[in-house]
């Protein structure tokens, strides 16, 4: 079946935990093997690579019936059914989950950012989440998918620049790009080289490393997205690295390739790599060519080592 979202996993979750202590790894695994998950589901990581989605579903899971009273942390990394949690199971409940828990009070004000103090300041894990109860994303999930349709966005965006310009910038940008990632040496070897090869199918060469013990041929095609390079254009390429005894190139171009294309380049003894128009401008992106930053979020836990330390 489907990966389950925080809120279907409540009451799961409240049930393990009142058999006894548990973590959240073993409750994960308890509920990949109740939900039957498959080996990708129970792998599947977040966009963000941080971690896996079940693993942060259950612990949102927990944190929100943790902030009903429904469960209590004895220890470090362990958590256990409260007195609470274990009166709601005798109520024999078909599903917990945030409106299920917005009927405490407790949990409304925490939920709704009512909570209200006199003597102390809000605890920043007070702070509401931004997450409605009808929405089955964890705060993590919203973040990352926010992260990548942004991301997504800005690809599109600097796809279009490109293309609005002539092919002499898009071998500046190639350059930029290159020694961004660590290759050419200096900026200036990597300009001089590129571009001036013009040797059969291949449009520069440029150092591997900064000592030029090894090169990478180039090829740089500035086409509409919407155009497919197919295979005859890598095998040019490829006849040209032969013809040059080069063992290692690289394809760039706007657009995308055809699956001829890259099935054949995954056959060759030599090392070929295509970076079609979605991986440039992800390279682009994580080098900082052509952007800048916009503003950086900050998100924090708690460190467990720091609490953990001996009274």
């Amino acid at each position: 079946m489907a990966l389950p979202d925080y809120q279907t996993l409540m009451l799961p979750v409240l049930r393990l935990a009142a058999k006894g202590e548990t973590s959240v790894p073993i409750a994960s695994q308890a509920l990949a093997d109740e939900f039957h998950l498959t080996p990708e589901e129970r792998d599947l990581m977040l966009p963000s690579g941080a971690q896996r989605v079940l693993h942060n579903r259950v612990h949102w899971a927990k944190f929100y019936l943790s902030k009903a009273g429904l469960i209590e942390q004895p220890r470090r990394g362990r958590f256990l059914a409260s007195e609470k949690g274990r009166q709601v199971l005798q109520q024999n409940p078909a599903r917990i989950d945030v409106e299920f828990l917005l009927k405490d009070a407790t949990f409304a004000d925490f939920y709704r950012g009512r909570l209200e103090t006199t003597d102390e300041p809000r605890s920043p894990s007070d702070s509401p989440p931004a997450i409605p109860a009808a929405q089955g994303e964890t705060p993590e999930e919203q973040i990352d998918a926010a992260y990548q349709t942004l991301s997504a966005a800005l690809s599109s965006e600097l796809l279009a620049r490109i293309l609005q310009y002539d092919d002499v910038f898009f071998e500046a940008l190639v350059v930029d790009l290159l020694v961004a990632m660590g290759y050419g040496g200096t900026h200036r070897n990597a300009a001089e080289r590129l571009g001036r090869s013009g040797d059969g199918g291949v449009d520069g060469v440029i150092s591997e490393d900064r000592l030029g013990l090894d090169r990478i041929y180039i090829q740089a095609k500035r086409y509409q997205p919407s155009s497919t390079i197919g295979r005859p254009a890598i095998q040019a390429f490829v006849g040209s690295l032969v013809g040059l005894g080069a063992t290692k190139g690289v394809f760039i171009t706007t657009s995308s390739y055809s699956a001829q294309a890259l099935d054949y380049v995954s056959r060759l003894p030599q090392r070929v790599v295509l970076i079609d128009g979605a991986r440039l401008t992800a390279l682009m992106i994580e080098h900082n060519i052509g952007v800048r930053t916009n503003r950086v979020v900050e998100f924090k836990r708690v460190d467990e080592d720091y609490f953990s330390l001996e009274s």
